[in-house]
């Protein structure tokens, strides 16, 4: 049995959703970026209080933990760990790409293919991974610049789903292939039920003083002039 406040911030799309054994029982859902730091705490409170959940009942916190937008994680972070310490519960950190990998596995149950979330990293480079329809790694996560052959040994023998905000301009590169196939997919925090419940099952929790995002690249800013 377990009570999780699963949150993701990684992307435009941030969101709360609390589950009970893997299963979503509300989540609540911010679609603009800049305001996530201002709605994931009160996301937090609505949330606990509609479902009548104090603190004290809840097992643990979960978070998308990257790769994705800097400062989106960062507001992720910081947020699940700020509520780890007042209340006193264990951190769960889950790849934001393989949330996403869970999230269409649940929509397709298509146990036949591979499935690629890509987030966008700017110009032609992607946050990106594949995974098996058991969500075991077949490429592990890495910043990817893309080029029309970037996932040949995989397409040739595999159907291949590809998805997230940095799919689009794959789709364009690679100009059609038989076992790609492009589906559409929004980012939820309710995608980390299934996988915060089985590492809380497994007691696989994150240091909470010194555990820092995914970024997968160093950031790098442009000096103001």
């Amino acid at each position: 049995m377990s009570l999780i406040l699963n949150i993701d911030t990684a992307a435009k799309i941030g969101s709360v959703c609390l589950s009970k054994d893997g299963q979503p029982l509300q989540t609540l859902v911010n679609d603009q970026q800049k305001d996530h730091a201002a709605t994931m705490v009160p996301f937090v409170q609505e949330i606990m209080r509609t479902q009548g959940v104090t603190p004290a009942q809840l097992d643990a916190i979960a978070v998308s933990a990257g790769p994705g937008s800097y400062t989106g994680l960062r507001v992720g972070v910081a947020t699940a760990k700020g509520l780890c310490y007042a209340w006193n519960k264990p951190l769960i950190a889950i790849s934001t790409l393989q949330m996403m990998a869970q999230g269409l596995y649940m929509q397709l149950k298509d146990n036949a293919a591979f499935y690629c979330p890509m987030l966008d990293a700017r110009r032609m480079e992607v946050y990106t991974a594949i995974y098996n329809a058991d969500l075991s790694t077949v490429i592990a996560p890495q910043a990817l610049i893309l080029t029309p052959d970037a996932f040949a040994a995989q397409l040739d023998h595999q159907k291949t789903y590809f998805f997230g905000d940095g799919s689009g301009k794959w789709q364009i590169l690679l100009n059609g292939h038989q076992n790609a196939l492009f589906v559409p997919y929004e980012m939820s925090a309710a995608h980390l039920s299934l996988l915060s419940n089985a590492a809380f099952d497994r007691q696989d929790f994150a240091d909470v003083a010194y555990f820092s995002p995914f970024y997968l690249k160093p950031f790098h800013s442009t000096p103001k002039k």
